[in-house]
């Protein structure tokens, strides 16, 4: 098990912070107690050892389970990003860039940042994401791509997430 020192710190935008933390309040509170009536309902119903509703609650109650204890740890080890000004990338940013004549917009960040936008996210930790880092609107950039070809970004725009 991970030491607490050992937990990484997780940027997120303030929206995405209050939207996790909505889902563990939800979790912690209506959905355990669903869980908790469902085993209840099923454990009434006798031999549990046949009983697929139990079953199925108790797997449920697992996973719910699992992924409370997920987002505590997340929003324990949280911080909340500021995000670069308009025109230089980072964590935080809303970027637009042009690969071999596509154009896409992406938010870096941590994956977590995906609860509070509709835009798809690039890790910095990714290729694309580390050559993208810190570059200024109008920069090329280049980076290897997993399957070894040279790839040149251009960044047309980058505004801080809102």
């Amino acid at each position: 098990m991970a030491n607490e020192d050992d937990e990484k710190t997780i940027l997120l935008t303030q929206e995405a912070y209050d939207k996790l933390k909505q889902e563990l309040e939800w979790r912690q509170g209506e959905l355990r107690e669903e869980i908790t009536e469902k085993i209840a309902t099923a454990r009434a119903e006798g031999d549990l050892s046949e009983n697929g509703g139990y079953q199925a609650a108790r797997e449920a109650q697992g996973k719910n389970e699992g992924r409370i204890n997920e987002l505590i740890v997340k929003l324990r080890s949280a911080q909340i990003l500021q995000a670069p000004p308009a025109g230089t990338v980072g964590n935080g940013s809303l970027v637009t860039i042009d690969i071999a004549g596509n154009e896409a917009v992406y938010v870096l960040g941590s994956r977590d940042i995906a609860v509070a936008t509709e835009h798809d996210v690039i890790s910095p930790e990714s290729p694309i994401g580390a050559a993208i880092m810190g570059a200024r609107k109008g920069d090329k950039v280049t980076y290897d791509a997993p399957n070894g070809k040279k790839i040149t970004v251009e960044i047309k725009d980058s505004q801080p997430l809102q």
